[in-house]
């Protein structure tokens, strides 16, 4: 159990569609004996969309974790100050969410919680999932790759054909990067094939 007692915080946006594909991994974090304390976006928190409703991703997440899930700003400001987490995960963390960050606005629950942990200089995993990620978005990921504390989940073009600017990250090493990012190094390669 390489996480055993860990507090870790994982926070989800509303990358939709890649919100199933995550929650396995973030069962795996539980597995290896984390305590997983859930962060989701207003976005997640309120929005039914095509690939599930609201109500039931926040089950799922109360499920799994046993936790109660952080969805209000006042909400998230005390994990700076009461230092919740040893460690906070976004993932995925949308372009939307990339761009606030890499500009310093607090306008929501998870940009709050990253904020708060960051004071305490203890590490930031994000978890890309965006269509932007090699156009518009691509200057905001690039300074949070060269940002002190943030370790980024390795990531590729999840397809290349036809939306030649998206990025992903490869969900399935969220665990590898945790542990990797608790002792302070980032996983490697953090590019990679993506299929």
């Amino acid at each position: 159990m390489r996480l055993k007692d860990i507090k870790v915080g994982v926070a989800l946006t509303g990358s939709h569609c890649c919100l199933s594909e995550v929650m396995p991994y973030i069962k795996a974090l539980v597995n290896e004996g984390a305590q997983v304390i859930p962060i989701i976006s207003s976005v997640v928190a309120e929005t039914d969309s095509r690939f599930g409703l609201a109500e039931s991703w926040k089950k799922q997440l109360t499920e799994i974790t046993g936790s109660g899930i952080i969805q209000t700003i006042t909400a998230a400001e005390p994990v700076g100050p009461q230092k919740l987490l040893d460690i906070l995960v976004v993932a995925p963390c949308t372009g939307n969410t990339l761009a606030k960050l890499a500009n310093a606005i607090t306008d929501g629950p998870v940009l709050m919680a990253v904020k708060a942990h960051l004071r305490n200089q203890r590490p930031v995993v994000l978890g890309i999932s965006t269509n932007d990620g090699l156009s518009m978005n691509a200057k905001n990921w690039g300074l949070l790759l060269n940002t002190k504390n943030i370790y980024v989940i390795p990531f590729g073009q999840d397809d290349p054909v036809n939306k030649p600017n998206s990025l992903k990250a490869r969900w399935e090493l969220i665990v590898d990067t945790v542990a990797m990012a608790l002792n302070g190094k980032q996983i490697q390669p953090m590019l990679v094939v993506y299929g």
